[in-house]
């Protein structure tokens, strides 16, 4: 980690360059992400509308999950309010759909407000650590389901409200499901892409400095406290736009929407996927999807004891999440390799010479 007069602090440890990916791991990148296109396009087209309407839900929990990892994975901060955010965006859709607004004006706003709610807690609770930066954001969900009861003249009451938009225009010969589902891919996809390049970026790297260390971030000119309050609103935001997604995908919204429980299971499926990490947190939208649907046909009576089961023995396996697995049989593989049996050794990342392999160190690798 460099400080701004280039030097590495005493303390901190060396930071390594990126290597380049070989031309061989590029084209494979190239040739599975042409493959996954063409999967998302022609898969609505071929499966039954219940089968659309569960690739429609894991996209818009994969956004929702991706709002969650900015600003717990990428900026290490707690955020327990997730479901708070997804149910206001899918309240301002519902009051936009059911006075007449533009479409467009929903999705905005349904971004928008949610946005701005959370920059607002975000400037009181930034500053807040651990316990009381947790309560902070337990206390949304807490307080939005009474509130969205007694709003009644809004959002429906406790019954909730029903409503029908995005359909499927008849010049496109789409069912409503498959509709649904190419929209609600599209904005997924614009999202995944925009934050990881935001991620990749320097506000990236303010994020990882933030989460290694404030002093450091404070001696590298990065504000902890500004960073917080932009990952908070990002995370909102990101939170907003899925329950626009959610929405459009279910047609009905109620408090059930806002209740603490989805936090915590947002939470537990970020884990399950991999914080701080884009893929992880697809995986952590197909845990959170598929995992209870085939626990309940497994057994109705059991899908939560199913659904933990299967969270704890992911977590026993691979404590870093199910994006961790191929770094973890990499890691495996190389450690088996003998080092001593006339292999070249690889370069130090620094790009010191390598250094001879003693017998004693060869013998611990082999174990």
């Amino acid at each position: 980690m460099a400080t701004a007069s280039g030097t590495a602090p005493a303390t901190a440890p060396a930071t390594t360059a990126p290597r380049r990916r070989s031309p061989l791991v590029r084209l494979a990148a190239l040739l599975g992400g042409l493959a996954l296109a063409v999967v998302l396009v022609v898969a609505p087209l071929v499966s039954s509308p219940f089968i659309n309407y569960q690739l429609s839900s894991i996209m818009v929990f994969a956004v929702a999950l991706l709002g969650l990892n900015v600003v717990m994975g990428y900026t290490g901060q707690v955020s327990l309010g997730q479901s708070a955010f997804l149910g206001l965006g899918a309240y301002v859709t519902a009051y936009g759909v059911v006075q007449g607004w533009p479409l467009w004006l929903s999705l905005v706003l349904s971004a928008a407000l949610p946005a701005t709610v959370g920059m607002l807690v975000a400037l009181a609770a930034a500053r807040l650590r651990g316990l009381a930066l947790a309560m902070i954001t337990i206390a949304l969900p807490i307080v939005g389901v009474p509130l969205a009861r007694r709003l009644d003249e809004f959002t429906g009451g406790s019954q909730g409200q029903v409503v029908s938009f995005l359909r499927a225009p008849e010049t496109t010969g789409l069912a409503n499901d498959q509709w649904r589902y190419y929209v609600v891919t599209v904005i997924a996809v614009v999202v995944f892409v925009l934050v990881r390049n935001l991620v990749r970026g320097r506000v990236g790297r303010s994020f990882a400095v933030v989460k290694e260390n404030e002093a450091v971030a404070l001696s590298m000119g990065v504000s902890p406290y500004r960073t917080k309050v932009l990952a908070f609103t990002i995370a909102s935001l990101l939170g907003g736009l899925a329950g626009f997604m959610y929405l459009a995908v279910v047609q009905y919204t109620s408090p059930e929407t806002l209740v603490f429980a989805t936090s915590i299971n947002l939470v537990a499926a970020m884990v399950i996927g991999g914080s701080a990490s884009i893929v992880g947190t697809v995986l952590g939208a197909l845990y959170y999807v598929l995992v209870p649907v085939v626990a309940g046909q497994v057994s109705s009576s059991r899908t939560a004891l199913i659904s933990g089961a299967v969270l704890l023995a992911v977590l026993f396996v691979l404590p870093a999440g199910l994006a961790s697995l191929p770094r973890r049989v990499g890691g495996r593989l190389r450690r088996r390799t003998p080092a001593a049996e006339g292999a070249p050794a690889t370069p130090d990342p620094d790009g010191t010479a390598p250094a001879v392999p003693t017998p004693a160190a060869a013998s611990t690798d082999r174990r």
